[in-house]
C-alpha cells in the first residue's frame, strides 16, 4: 500500500508539473510575451496540456487508484492521503470521459482564441473573434455530451469550476438575489448621489504601483513567494505554493481600477499561499472558484472598502498623492470608493450592482449553450439586457461582449463563481467576526493577522481536500445563502447614502 501511494504521488506530481509549466507559458503570454510569439506559444501550451492529459488518463493510473481503495477507507475521510486518493479518483473519472484528441484540439483553441481576443479587443474588432467564439461554444457543447445524464448542458462545465454545483441551483439563487437587489439599486438611484471626483485625476503609474505593493504586503501577501505584474485583464496564477503571482492594470486617470483590482487579486493570492505545505501538488490549491472568489471579494469589499481599512491606509495614500488628497476628508473618500453607479464594465462595478453583471453573463451563457441564442445575436442580446437591468448600453464591442477574457479562453461555466463568491464572502466574514470579534478594530490599526489567521485555519490550509459544501460546513456556515450578503449591503449603504 505504501509503494502504491508513493507511485500515486509520483504520477500526480508529473501531471501537476506539466500543468504548472503550461501556466508559466500562459502567464508570460498574458504579461511580457512579444506579439510575434503567439503562434508558437499556442502550440507549446497545447503540447504541455496534451501531455498532462495523456498522463491523467493513463489506464495504469485508474488501476492504481482502484488498488488504493482499501487504504483510503482505512485512513479515514479527513486524512491528507485519503483525500489525495479521493480527489485524484474524482479527477480521473472526469478526464477519462474526454477523448485525448478532443482535449488536444480544445487546448489549442484556448490559446489561439485568447490571442485573437488580445489583438481584437483594442481594435473593437468583434469580427476578428467571432469565429473563435463560435468554435468555443461548439466545443463546449461537445464537451458536455461526454457527460450524459446531466440536468442542464451547463452542469458539466460549471462543475469544472465549482464541483457538484448545478445550473438549477444557481438559477434559484440568482432569482432570489435579483429580487432583493433591484429594489435596493432603485432606492440608491433615488438618493442624493455620491461625489467620487477624488478618485479621478492624475495618478502616475509608478506611485500607484508603490502604494498597491504596500497594501498587498500589509494584508499578508508574501513577496518572497509572489510578484505583481501588468496585464490587459487582471488575474492571479500559481505554479506552486511558493510561487503565486498577481497581475493588475493601471489607469493613470483613475485610482480605483488598479487599487481594488490589486486588493482583489491579493485575496486570491493569499488563498493560494495558504494551503498546508504537505498538500503541495494536486491538493495544494483552492477548493473551487466560488470559494476562491469569496476570498478575493471578502478582501476587496468587506475589508478593502471598509472605513476601518482606510482609517489605517488613508494617511499613506495622502502621503503618496499629497496634492490630490490634502483637502479630502476620510469620510468623503470612504463614500467615494463606495459610490453605486450602474456601469458597463464588470471589473469596475460597485459591489451593489456587480452581481447584475454576473447574472447577465450567466443567462446569456446558458442561452448560447442551449442553442437559443447565436453568437451573431450575442452583441444585441447583451445590450438589451444591460439596458433593461442596468439602464446602460455599450457603443463598442470592447466595452460589451469583448470586455471579459473568459469566453475567449473557453472558460464557459465560470462566471457564476463571482456571484457565489460575493454571497459566500459575507457568510464567511460573519463567521470570522463571530469567532474573532476584534477583527474590525484590529484592521483599523493595520493588523490583518487575526482575520488572515482565521481564514488560514478554516479555509486556506485545507487546499482542495474538501468540496465547497464540506468546507462551508467545517466553517460553521450553511449552504449558499442570499440573506447575509443582502443584510451587509443594506446596513452599509444605509450609511453611505442615508437610506
Amino acid at each position: 500500500m505504501d509503494r502504491g501511494l508513493q507511485d500515486l504521488r509520483a504520477r500526480l506530481a508529473e501531471i501537476t508539473d506539466l500543468n504548472h509549466a503550461a501556466s508559466v507559458l500562459s502567464w508570460d503570454q498574458m504579461t511580457y510575451m512579444p506579439p510575434g510569439g503567439a503562434e508558437a506559444r499556442a502550440r507549446q501550451t497545447a503540447m504541455l496540456q496534451r501531455l498532462a492529459h495523456e498522463k491523467a488518463t493513463d489506464p495504469a493510473l485508474g488501476r492504481l487508484l482502484d488498488s488504493l481503495r482499501p487504504l483510503e477507507n482505512k485512513l479515514g475521510y479527513d486524512s491528507d492521503d485519503a483525500s489525495l486518493i479521493r480527489v485524484a479518483r474524482r479527477n480521473y473519472d472526469i478526464v477519462t470521459k474526454v477523448p485525448i484528441e478532443f482535449a488536444a484540439r480544445m487546448f489549442l483553441l484556448q490559446a489561439e482564441s485568447y490571442e485573437a481576443w488580445a489583438r481584437a479587443r483594442p481594435k473593437n474588432d468583434f469580427k476578428g473573434v467571432y469565429p473563435y467564439l463560435e468554435k468555443v461554444m461548439a466545443y463546449s457543447r461537445e464537451y458536455s455530451e461526454f457527460f450524459p445524464g446531466y440536468g442542464h448542458v451547463m452542469d458539466p462545465l460549471i462543475s469544472n469550476f465549482d464541483y457538484g454545483v448545478k445550473a438549477r441551483t444557481i438559477r434559484k439563487v440568482f432569482r432570489e438575489l435579483r429580487a432583493e437587489l433591484v429594489p435596493l439599486v432603485r432606492k440608491i438611484r433615488d438618493a442624493e448621489q455620491v461625489d467620487d471626483s477624488c478618485l479621478h485625476g492624475k495618478f502616475p503609474t509608478d506611485l500607484q504601483a508603490k502604494f498597491n505593493r504596500l497594501v498587498a504586503e500589509r494584508m499578508g501577501y508574501d513577496f518572497q513567494r509572489g510578484r505583481i505584474d501588468e496585464t490587459p485583464h487582471p488575474f492571479t496564477t500559481n505554479f506552486s505554493i511558493g510561487d503565486v503571482r498577481i497581475t493588475t492594470r493601471y489607469h493613470e486617470d483613475y485610482l480605483g481600477a488598479a487599487l481594488f483590482s490589486t486588493i482583489h487579486e491579493t485575496g486570491h493570492a493569499l488563498y493560494e499561499q495558504g494551503p498546508d505545505p504537505a498538500l503541495e501538488g494536486l491538493l495544494g490549491t483552492g477548493a473551487g472558484m466560488g470559494i476562491h472568489e469569496s476570498q478575493s471579494r471578502l478582501w476587496e469589499n468587506q475589508v478593502g472598502r471598509s472605513m476601518e481599512f482606510w482609517k489605517y491606509f488613508y494617511p499613506a495614500l495622502r502621503k503618496a498623492f499629497p496634492e490630490k488628497y490634502k483637502g479630502v476628508r476620510l469620510p468623503d473618500f470612504y463614500r467615494a470608493i463606495n459610490r453605486v453607479e450602474p456601469s458597463l464594465i464588470r471589473v469596475a462595478a460597485d459591489e451593489v450592482t456587480y452581481n447584475l453583471h454576473i447574472m447577465i453573463r450567466f443567462d446569456l451563457e446558458c442561452a448560447l449553450m442551449e442553442g437559443k441564442l447565436s453568437v451573431k445575436e450575442l452583441p444585441e442580446a447583451w445590450n438589451d439586457r444591460y439596458l433593461s437591468d442596468l439602464g446602460v448600453s455599450s457603443k463598442t464591442y470592447a466595452d460589451g461582449v469583448m470586455q471579459d477574457v473568459h469566453w475567449f479562453s473557453a472558460y464557459i461555466g465560470y462566471f457564476q463563481s463571482y456571484a457565489l463568491g460575493n454571497l459566500l464572502s459575507a457568510q464567511l466574514y460573519d463567521a470570522a467576526l463571530k469567532a474573532k470579534p476584534a477583527i474590525r478594530s484590529e484592521i483599523a490599526t493595520g493588523k490583518f493577522s487575526t482575520l488572515l489567521g482565521w481564514l488560514r485555519k478554516n479555509v486556506h490550509r485545507h487546499g482542495l481536500k474538501f468540496t465547497t459544501d464540506e468546507l462551508l460546513e467545517r466553517c460553521g456556515v450553511g449552504g449558499i445563502e442570499v440573506g447575509p450578503f443582502m443584510d451587509y449591503l443594506r446596513k452599509k449603504y444605509k450609511g453611505v447614502y442615508g437610506l
